[in-house]
């Protein structure tokens, strides 16, 4: 819906220099007769115009008029977004990534937790190419994968050319009921080869944390220390794809939950990897799911590039592993590096 043209009422002050239209014209007529003066003074000059009262608008008018203006705009956006939804007039693409729902819903729910909860500080941001697939290669942690989404915001939020990022996601996510339609909604999709190449050669955006389980599974005396990369098969994805390796470092998330224990027969009978015990859950009931608000930083390294090698490279075992210990290591030592420039968990 196009954006309504305000015309505030004292338009015409504006454009005589505060005299109101009617004073205008009675000043006209006035300016009229006396020029045309009596018989025998063609060349009298008329009497002087009598002094006008300023208008003066109330303070504070313009910019009531701008705010009412603004929300007229934010209502008429609102309501043109349900027509569509309930008429089924938007896009979702062969994944059943819905842009707009993510940017006006998804994105503005999220947005006051990365920025007044977690406070997150965005580093390296113009490492991320303009334009063209790249693929972001980042640390795991925190006993929820909030990183993940945090680490989304930070990319559209903060990219200069306000890139989505595409996330790949484990198996567990696309079997929870509700979680599954957001993920896919948001355009995290499964973290197979065969999906990663393809929004690659797309020209998108991707993430992926190869420590999965294992990173955000770890206990609180392991934090910061990244687990196995595995066998570099986002390495050999990015290879194919000819798409340059963006490490991404993010401190803060791992204090977020302090996992001290984990209940592993409680695990199995629930069917998920890990079954977390802080020092406020189970304890406080629904409470300890609260995270602390901890204090974020999330650096972008600088691309490793692909484009040089051979066609065949993505085959060879050695390549695979020196590729992937050399992104590893840039992820590991800006986090130590950043763990010293830090002065607090929380600030």
């Amino acid at each position: 819906m196009a954006d309504a043209k305000v015309i505030p009422f004292d338009d015409d002050r504006s454009r005589s220099g505060g005299v109101p239209r009617a004073a205008r014209r009675r000043s006209s007529a006035r300016g009229t007769r006396s020029v045309s003066a009596l018989p025998g003074q063609p060349g009298a000059a008329p009497p002087p115009e009598e002094p006008q009262e300023a208008v003066v608008a109330p303070e504070g008018a313009g910019a009531a008029g701008a705010a009412g203006g603004g929300w007229d705009r934010r209502i008429a956006g609102g309501l043109a977004f349900l027509r569509r939804r309930v008429t089924g007039d938007y896009e979702v693409d062969e994944f059943g990534y819905d842009e707009e729902l993510t940017d006006q819903v998804l994105m503005s729910m999220l947005r006051p937790v990365y920025e007044k909860y977690f406070r997150v500080e965005v580093k390296g941001i113009e490492n991320i190419p303009s334009d063209g697939g790249a693929l972001i290669v980042s640390n795991h942690s925190g006993t929820l994968p909030l990183d993940g989404l945090m680490l989304q915001v930070a990319v559209h939020d903060n990219h200069p050319a306000g890139r989505h990022l595409r996330l790949l996601a484990a198996d567990l996510v696309f079997m929870l009921p509700v979680v599954n339609e957001l993920a896919r909604k948001a355009g995290h999709t499964l973290a197979c080869a065969e999906d990663a190449e393809r929004l690659l050669r797309q020209g998108e955006v991707v993430g992926v944390m190869p420590e999965g389980f294992k990173g955000i599974g770890k206990p609180f005396g392991e934090r910061y220390k990244l687990q196995r990369f595995g066998r570099g098969g986002f390495v050999s994805t990015a290879l194919r794809a000819g798409v340059p390796i963006v490490p991404c470092s993010i401190v803060g998330a791992e204090e977020i939950y302090p996992m001290i224990g984990n209940a592993k027969t409680l695990a199995r009978l629930l069917g998920i990897p890990y079954f977390p015990i802080t020092p406020t859950f189970p304890w406080l009931g629904p409470l300890g799911a609260l995270p602390l608000p901890t204090k974020w930083t999330i650096q972008f390294g600088e691309p490793i590039p692909t484009q040089g090698y051979p066609v065949e490279a993505a085959e060879d075992p050695m390549l695979m592993f020196n590729l992937t210990d050399q992104v590893r290591e840039r992820i590991q030592h800006t986090l130590y590096e950043l763990l010293v420039q830090r002065r607090s968990v929380f600030f």
